[in-house]
C-alpha cells in the first residue's frame, strides 16, 4: 500500500515551541489560548500546522475513535499508543495526555507512576486529570516529578455515574462555591491550566478572574482564557447528538461518505483505475514479453 505524504514528507515549523510558560504568558497578555483534541498522526499534524497552541490526547478517544459509549473503558495502553502517534506528528503545539479512568483514582503512588509513563513512553509534555481539591496531593507529587499538570473541573466525564449523566455543574450556590474552591485548590497546587467543562458562563468568568492559572473552557462560555473542542466534533465526525457548545466548522462526514461512495462506483463501473493511473512495462520489455509468449504459443493480453 502507498500513501501520499504531507508536503512531500517534510514537516517543519516556523513558530516557536509552545510550552507551559507560553500558556502562562498568554494569560498575562490576555491573548486567547487555543486547544483541540487529536488522536493520530495525520490529524495531529494538521492541527499543529494550523497553529493551535495545545493538543490534548483526550480520553474522548474512547468514544470518537474506539466506539465506546463513554470514556471509562479506554485503557492506559490505548492512551499511550495514541499519544505516541500524536507526538511523532507535532513540532510546535504543547502535547497533553489525558490520564484515563482508573489510572490515578486508586492511590497517589499509582497516579504518579502512570504520569511518568506518559512522559517516558509516549513523549507527552504534560498530563491532565479530573477532579478538584481531592487531587491536590497527587498533583503535587506529579509536579515533584517535573511533569506539568492540567486540571479539569466542572462536568468531569469520568464521574459520569456519580453525577448521574452529563449535566452542567455549578447551577446552585453550593455548586458554585465548590467549583470556586476546587479551582483555587488546583491553582495553589501549581497546575499550569484548568479545564472548565459544562459550567455556567458566570461561574467560569468568576473562576478565570480568581485564579492565576489559565482557564480553558469547553461549554463554559467565552470568558475563559482559552477554548478546547473535540476535533471530531468540529468536523461533524461524531455520531452522537451535538452538544449545545459545539460549533461545526466543516461537514467532513459527508465529504468522506461521498468520496467512499464515488470510489465504490468507479471500481464497480470499471472507471477506476484508468490507463493513466496504471504502470506500464518499458517498450523494450513489452516487446520481449510478447515475443516470448508467441514462442510458447501463449496468447498475449492486449492493453
Amino acid at each position: 500500500m502507498s500513501v501520499t505524504s504531507f508536503n512531500g514528507g517534510q514537516h517543519s515549523s516556523a513558530r516557536p515551541k509552545v510550552t507551559t510558560q507560553t500558556i502562562h504568558d498568554k494569560k498575562q497578555r490576555r491573548e486567547p489560548i487555543t486547544c483541540l483534541t487529536a488522536y493520530d498522526y495525520a490529524t495531529s499534524r494538521l492541527v499543529d500546522e494550523a497553529g493551535i497552541d495545545m493538543i490534548l490526547v483526550g480520553d474522548s478517544l474512547a468514544q470518537v475513535v474506539l466506539g465506546y459509549d463513554n470514556t471509562l473503558p479506554v485503557t492506559m495502553e490505548e492512551m499511550l499508543h495514541h499519544t505516541r502517534a500524536v507526538r511523532r506528528a507535532v513540532k510546535s503545539a504543547l502535547v497533553i495526555a489525558d490520564m484515563p479512568f482508573g489510572t490515578y483514582q486508586g492511590n497517589v503512588k499509582e497516579g504518579v507512576h502512570n504520569a511518568v509513563r506518559f512522559v517516558k513512553e509516549s513523549g507527552a509534555e504534560a498530563v491532565k486529570l479530573e477532579g478538584g481539591a481531592k487531587r491536590v496531593d497527587l498533583i503535587r507529587r506529579v509536579l515533584d516529578c517535573e511533569i506539568p499538570v492540567m486540571g479539569h473541573i466542572g462536568l468531569t466525564p469520568q464521574s459520569l455515574h456519580k453525577m448521574g449523566g452529563y449535566k452542567v455543574q455549578g447551577k446552585d450556590l453550593a455548586g458554585v462555591e465548590q467549583l470556586v474552591k476546587d479551582a483555587i485548590a488546583l491553582d495553589e497546587a501549581g497546575v499550569f491550566s484548568i479545564v472548565l467543562e459544562g459550567v455556567p458562563r458566570e461561574v467560569a468568568a468568576m473562576i478565570t478572574h480568581e485564579v492565576s492559572a489559565p482557564t480553558i473552557g469547553i461549554g463554559a462560555g467565552p470568558d475563559c482564557d482559552g477554548q478546547v473542542l473535540v476535533f471530531h466534533d468540529i468536523l461533524s465526525l461524531t455520531f452522537a447528538p451535538k452538544a449545545k457548545f459545539v460549533r461545526r466548522y466543516a461537514d467532513a462526514a459527508s465529504l468522506i461518505s461521498n468520496a467512499v461512495t464515488q470510489f465504490k462506483t468507479d471500481v464497480e463501473t470499471g472507471s477506476y483505475p484508468s490507463d493513466e493511473e496504471s504502470y506500464h512495462l518499458p517498450r523494450e520489455t513489452k516487446s520481449e514479453l510478447e515475443a516470448l509468449l508467441r514462442r510458447k504459443q501463449l496468447k498475449a493480453y492486449s492493453v
